[in-house]
C-alpha cells in the first residue's frame, strides 16, 4: 500500500456477474458498503473480493470483529478455498482490561474505551500489514458501541478519511442488525450492494442482489438473481436485450413434414419465436422437438430446455415415434437440460440459455413448457416481463425459439395460465375435436407476423411415424370458442394406416 492517488481501475469481486452489473468490479482508492440480512451471502462476498485480489498479486486483509479467525476459515474450506498467501486475517478481540469487571473505569463509560481501542487496534493492523485491499466485519458492532448516530457517523468518516490517504479499495459489512434503520454508511461510502434471500412458500430460497447507489459509474440497476454454491456466490446478471446485435439472414426453416410446412406459409423465420397452444395431450412437446430434429438433419444445433417431464420418459416416448433424442444428445448436436422450477432462478435460466446460445452457436431453442417457467416467478408480470426480454434476445441472436403452453381443461372454453401470445411471432393452436365417434386432433395456425400462412384446419395424428397431417378440413364450426364441431364427411379425414 502506497501513498499515492487512487488509480482508475477496478478492482474485481472474482464474481463475474457482479463485475458485470458494477461495470467492471469496485473503483479502487474508495469505501464500499456490502449489506444484508445474516446468511445473504456477505462474507462470501467478502472473501472471493480478497481472494480475488491476492490472486494478482495484491496484499489483502480480513478484519473480523463479529467472527473468530476459525470460523472464517471453516467458512472458506466448505467452497474449497485456502486463506493463505497474501490474505491476513486479523481477529480483533477487546481488551482484556474491558472483559475485567474489577479493572472497567468508572467515570469513562466502557463503550466509549472500547470504541477508541477497536479503531486503534485496526489502524495497527494497516500500518502493520499495507493492504491493497480490506474488508471490514462487521459494521454492527461499531454502531452498538457508538451508541448514537453522531458517534457512529463521525466514527465512520474517520475510517473513511484514515483510508482516503492510500490506494486501499475499501469493503464493510453491514449485516442490518439494528434496530433502527441507520442510512449514514450510505451516504459516506462510495458504492452501496445490497443482498437479500427470499423465501418462498415451497422450494429453495432465492438470492438476489442490487446495486443501491455507485458514484461516477452507470451500473445495471435493478434485482439481480443469486445463488450460493459450493464455490462461492454467483450473481446473474438481468437479462437486457438491447444490448445485444447481431447479423444474420432471415430463412425459413422447414419443419420436415410438407403438410406442415404448407401451413406455416413455407416454414417459420430464424430470428422469430413460435408458441405451442394446447390442453394436455395434443402432442405441443412433439410440434416442439419436430423442429429440432429438422434443425439438426440440416446441421444445425439445438437446446430443449424441460421443466415438466422427466427425460427418461421424455426419451422413451420420443423414440417411440421416430425420434432419437439420445443419440442427437451423444452426437453432441442437441443439449437437454432438465429444469427443475423450485430450484432454479429465473435470472439463473436466462443466464443458462444465453451461454447455450453465445458459447454454443445453438440457433433452435425449446422451452417446454412456460407453465413451468411461471413456477419459476414470483408474479404473473415478472413471468411477461422475462419471456419478453428472453425472446428479444434469442431473436437478435438470430435463434429460433419454441414455447409450449399447456391451457386448463381438455375441451370447452380453455385458458392459459399466462397469455404470452402477444409476445410470440407465430402461435400454433392445436384442438381436440370428435368426428364419427372418436376423438381426433386438429391444428391451425391463428398467427403468424413473418408472412402469410394458411387460415385452413388441418388434423394431425400421432403415432409410431411420429407427426402426420392431413389435408385442409373444411367442414369445422366452433373453433375459435374452443369446441370444434366437425360438420363435414369421412373423407377428408386421416384413416387409420396400417403399420
Amino acid at each position: 500500500m502506497n501513498l499515492v492517488e487512487p488509480i482508475a481501475s477496478k478492482a474485481k469481486t472474482g464474481i463475474w456477474g457482479l463485475d458485470n452489473i458494477l461495470s467492471g468490479g469496485f473503483s479502487r482508492g474508495h469505501l464500499f458498503l456490502v449489506e444484508g440480512a445474516p446468511g445473504t451471502g456477505k462474507t462470501t462476498v467478502a472473501l472471493q473480493f480478497l481472494l480475488e485480489g491476492a490472486k494478482a498479486g495484491e496484499k489483502c486483509l480480513y478484519v473480523t470483529l463479529s467472527e473468530t479467525e476459525r470460523e472464517l476459515r471453516d467458512g472458506a474450506a466448505s467452497h474449497g478455498w485456502r486463506l493463505d498467501d497474501g490474505l491476513e486475517i486479523f481477529e480483533l478481540l477487546p481488551p482484556e482490561s474491558l472483559l475485567d469487571s474489577e479493572q472497567q473505569q468508572s467515570l469513562l463509560y466502557s463503550s466509549d474505551l472500547e470504541l477508541g481501542e477497536t479503531t486503534k487496534q485496526i489502524f495497527e493492523a494497516v500500518e502493520r500489514v499495507r493492504p491493497d485491499r480490506v474488508v471490514l466485519d462487521s459494521l454492527s458492532e461499531i454502531r452498538l458501541l457508538a451508541q448514537s448516530s453522531l458517534r457512529y457517523r463521525r466514527q465512520i468518516l474517520a475510517i473513511k478519511h484514515y483510508f482516503a490517504k492510500f490506494a486501499t479499495t475499501v469493503m464493510l459489512l453491514d449485516d442490518l442488525t439494528a434496530e433502527v434503520a441507520d442510512k449514514t454508511v450510505h451516504s459516506v461510502a462510495h458504492g452501496v450492494l445490497r443482498l437479500e434471500e427470499l423465501a418462498p412458500a415451497y422450494g429453495a430460497e432465492r438470492r438476489r442482489a442490487r446495486v443501491v447507489k455507485y458514484r461516477g459509474v452507470k451500473f445495471r440497476g435493478g434485482y439481480h438473481d443469486a445463488t450460493s454454491t459450493t464455490g462461492g456466490l454467483n450473481v446473474f446478471p438481468r437479462l437486457v436485450a438491447s444490448e445485444y446485435r447481431s447479423n444474420f439472414a432471415r430463412n425459413k426453416l422447414s419443419s420436415g413434414i410438407g403438410q406442415f410446412d404448407q401451413l406455416l406459409g413455407g416454414g417459420v423465420e430464424t430470428g422469430s419465436s413460435t408458441l405451442v397452444l394446447g390442453p394436455a395431450g395434443t402432442g405441443k412437446s412433439l410440434v416442439a422437438i419436430v423442429f429440432v430434429a429438422a434443425a439438426i438433419a440440416r446441421g444445425d444445433k439445438a437446446a430443449l430446455f424441460v421443466f415438466d417431464e422427466e427425460l427418461g420418459l421424455l426419451f422413451a416416448r420420443m423414440k417411440g415415434m421416430g425420434l432419437d433424442l439420445e443419440e442427437m444428445r451423444r452426437s453432441g448436436n442437441l443439449f437437454v437440460e432438465q429444469v427443475d422450477a423450485a430450484e432454479l432462478s429465473p435470472g439463473e435460466f436466462a443466464h443458462l440459455v444465453r451461454k447455450r446460445v453465445d458459447e454454443d452457436l445453438i440457433k433452435t431453442v425449446v422451452i417446454d413448457s412456460l407453465n413451468g417457467y411461471q413456477a419459476a416467478m414470483p408474479e404473473e408480470n415478472s413471468l411477461i416481463l422475462h419471456v419478453h426480454e428472453l425472446l428479444q434476445y434469442l431473436n437478435r441472436r438470430g435463434a429460433a425459439t419454441f414455447m409450449t403452453v399447456a391451457q386448463h381443461g381438455l375441451v370447452g372454453d380453455m385458458k392459459a395460465p399466462v397469455d404470452v401470445t402477444y409476445l410470440a411471432d407465430t402461435v400454433i393452436l392445436l384442438r381436440y375435436f370428435e368426428a364419427l365417434g372418436t376423438v381426433r386432433r386438429a391444428m391451425s395456425i391463428i398467427k403468424k407476423r413473418t408472412g402469410a400462412h394458411e387460415s385452413t384446419i388441418r388434423e394431425y395424428r400421432i403415432d409410431g411415424r411420429g407427426l402426420t397431417i392431413g389435408e385442409p378440413l373444411e367442414g369445422f364450426q366452433g373453433v375459435l370458442r374452443g369446441v370444434p364441431l366437425y360438420v363435414g364427411g369421412d373423407k377428408p379425414l386421416l384413416q387409420e394406416l396400417s403399420p
